[in-house]
Order: C-alpha cells, then structure tokens, then sequence
C-alpha cells in the first residue's frame, strides 16, 4: 500500500484531563508559562504563577470545567475528535484515499510528540498543521508553532511540514458564520435586537507590538457583518476573557453586556467567531456568566449562538482549507 499523499494535525488550545485541582493546576502551569501567553521576564512571573495563581485559581476553574464536563471529556476534546473523524472522512471521499488526521493540542494531552509519531506510524512523510484559530495571535497560533518546534527537536527525521497561519477571511468561514446565524434566527423565529461578536482578548500591549489579531477580529466581524446585511447599529465587537491587571483589548464583553442591559435592550444575540469550538469560555463564561451580567442589569432575552464545532459548513472550510494548502502534494 503506497503512503498518503500527507497527513493533517488539527491543533486547539488545550484543556484538563479531568475537571479537578490537581488537572487543572497541571494545564494551568503549563499554559500560563508559556511566554507568549505571559510576556513578563520570567524572574517576576513565575514566582506569582506558582506562587499565587496556581495555588489560587485551580479550585475556582474546577469547579467552572465540572459545570461543563460531559461523558467525553472537557467539550473541546468532545468536538475536537468529532471535527477530527468528520475531517477525515471528508477528505477520503473528495480525495479519494485515505488522508490521516489527528488530533493535538498546544497544552496539555494529546500531546504533539504522541500525535506526530501516530501520522508517522500511519506513514504520512508531508504534514499540513492547521491550528483551529481563524484569527492569528502570538499567544494562540504562534504558540502552535514554537510548540511544533520543540516537538521536532528529538526527531532524527523531519517531514515537510506546511503551516496554516490564519483563515479570518477566508469566504468560506464567513459563510458558515453568517449560515450559524440564520439558523439560529430561524430556530428562534426572530432576530435579537443587537448580534454581539465577542473574541477572547489580549493584553493591548501584543497589538500595540504588532499582533495582528485585533485587525483581524474587525475584519472577521465586518465581513460577517455584510453578509448578514446588517446595518451599523445592528451589531457589534468586544472582547472577552481578560486575564490579570493590565489594559486589555476594548470593548470588553462583560461592560458591553451590562450596558446594555441597563439600557434594557430587549434581545441579543450572541456569536464568538474566534472559537472553532465551544469550551469553558463560551459555554460558562459566555453563556453562563455574561448571561448574568446582562439579565441582571435588565436586560431582555440573551441567546447564544454555538461556535461552528462538527457542523457541515464547518468542516467544508477545514476540508477547503487542506485542499488548499496540500497543493503539490
């Protein structure tokens, strides 16, 4: 039997391997050392993280990862391996030939090593990374990357690898967008009065460095704007999950939800565009939290829109998106 023309590592952020102190703290320790998450010298950073955030937080973040949980794990590892086995499929068929995908993450398991000695073993020599972030950022797909790199280093043989850097524009993801949304207005029967876009944040000073992620979103967002033919006071963007002390990117989600609850807007709709999945981020801290924030400062009814996940439109971008990249392959 002649080797796969390549091989494909579908990449995410990571997650716990259980929803306890002791996973959580592990994850934690490893996500938050990584210097392009945290860009502060290390002799300042490291004692706080072990110090004071990982003898503090893992309790709390347990807890939130417990409410989620479900019978296949942390939902991230749940859709990561639906996407993987739907990704695969789809290539077989419109390839017609066995095309392996795995499934690694930055953080934590299955690790880069593990999965790359599976592609190997399934002898795929040339190997297309797709990190599941539409928009590029130094703490998310560069991160993929440096992680890359050190999972090479023991290797006596490299594959030729290609890499996707960014698809925030890519007309096939607008598309599966802006049909998430529609569906979700017709499941609803009615539109919210407001769709907010919310991205996860970064500190302003990676931006203000050159990070180009926040262009990015606001390209995301326009576009996906457009197609649902929305006029400017039909929508807008924020960001979420701000993380310690410093100015994030603005707006933030939580502020602009009890604004406008206080305005007592009747509806939203919310969408984030920049999770290939949903996980703790959107399913408690979205859908959960934010929920509170704007129902609690009187507003109306919240619907969240689920991240694209394993639907169709989803896995047509990603299947685009190997065609694409494995020209000459």
């Amino acid at each position: 039997m002649s080797p796969p023309r390549f091989g494909v590592m579908l990449v995410n952020l990571g997650t716990p391997d259980a929803p306890t102190p002791k996973a959580v703290r592990r994850y934690l320790g490893e996500f938050l050392g990584d210097v392009r998450v945290i860009d502060l010298p290390r002799l300042l950073w490291l004692p706080i993280l072990h110090g004071l955030v990982l003898t503090t937080r893992p309790k709390k973040v347990a807890e939130a990862y417990a409410s989620v949980w479900t019978e296949d794990g942390s939902p991230l590892m749940a859709i990561g391996k639906r996407q993987r086995a739907a990704l695969e499929a789809r290539l077989a068929e419109s390839l017609g030939e066995d095309i392996p995908v795995e499934l690694a993450m930055t953080y934590g398991n299955p690790r880069m090593e593990e999965v790359g000695r599976k592609l190997a073993k399934r002898g795929a020599d040339h190997i297309l990374v797709l990190p599941l972030y539409p928009q590029f950022s130094r703490t998310t797909t560069a991160a993929v990357f440096d992680r890359l790199a050190r999972a090479l280093q023991p290797c006596p043989h490299l594959p030729e690898l290609r890499f996707v850097r960014d698809y925030h524009d890519h007309p096939d993801y607008i598309s599966a967008l802006a049909d998430s949304v529609r569906q979700h207005w017709a499941t609803e029967g009615r539109r919210g009065k407001r769709l907010l876009m919310s991205y996860h944040g970064i500190p302003k000073r990676y931006a203000t460095a050159g990070d180009p992620y926040p262009r990015q979103c606001e390209r995301t967002s326009q576009l996906l704007a457009e197609a649902l033919e929305l006029s400017e006071d039909e929508w807008a963007m924020t960001y979420q999950s701000r993380f310690g002390k410093a100015e994030w990117l603005q707006p933030y989600t939580d502020m602009t939800l009890k604004a406008w609850g206080a305005e007592g807007l009747e509806s939203v709709d919310v969408i984030s565009p920049a999770f290939a999945a949903d996980c703790l981020e959107t399913l408690e801290e979205l859908e959960e939290e934010n929920r509170g924030y704007f129902t609690e400062a009187g507003g109306g009814d919240f619907r969240y829109i689920a991240a694209l996940n394993d639907r169709p439109e989803h896995i047509d971008l990603l299947e685009a998106l190997c065609l694409q990249h494995s020209q000459g392959w």
